[in-house]
């Protein structure tokens, strides 16, 4: 989601980004490599009702010509002008090189969008206003937040997991063990 004053300058930065990057194996250390197994190509079903929908691809990347034919390799796309909400490229997690952008209009609609779908497990806060931060950081249903900056896990002592259905629970950090443990009350009355 990106806000609406400045969804196509970043959307033009986004493209070139996304027109230039490869895909291919992970020997000669390109920018993408292939999807995780044989099941993720379920990506590929995104995509197809991502054209269904006729939603527009701003860009995509490539797969390198020698890729090799057994691998799930997957150009990165960039979908933008996804005004209907309701898509299932809006509301699912994909787990997949594909970025759906979004335009809101103020921080209301940017909530609404955020936890209008049935996953949660980690979210992005861009914004310079601290305030803004911190409100939207408690106010997004998601297991992560990062503001101002991304990535999965954050670090092995920071707990990591979803909510809704993106998983119950948490892995790495102290959080973590609570897992591994029953809580048990004992009363005692003395006298």
């Amino acid at each position: 989601m990106i806000e609406r004053s400045a969804y196509e300058p970043l959307i033009e930065r986004l493209s070139q980004t996304f027109s230039a990057l490869k895909v291919g194996p992970s020997k000669p250390d390109l920018d993408c490599g292939p999807l995780i197994c044989a099941k993720q190509q379920r990506v590929w079903d995104f995509l197809s009702d991502a054209q269904h929908d006729g939603i527009e691809m701003a860009a995509h990347g490539e797969v390198i010509a020698d890729a090799p034919e057994a691998g799930f390799y997957q150009a990165r796309r960039l979908y933008c002008a996804i005004f209907r909400r309701y898509i299932r490229l809006a509301r699912e997690e994909v787990f997949g090189p594909i970025l759906a952008a979004m335009p809101f209009d103020d921080e209301a609609d940017a909530l609404k969008l955020a936890n209008g779908t049935d996953y949660g497990l980690v979210a992005g806060i861009w914004t310079r206003d601290g305030a803004r931060q911190i409100r939207l950081a408690h106010r997004v249903r998601s297991g992560q937040v990062f503001i101002n900056n991304y990535g999965a896990g954050g670090g092995i002592e920071l707990p990591f997991g979803g909510v809704k259905h993106s998983g119950h629970g948490r892995e790495k950090g102290f959080e973590a063990l609570y897992g591994f443990t029953t809580l048990k009350t004992i009363a005692i009355k003395h006298g």
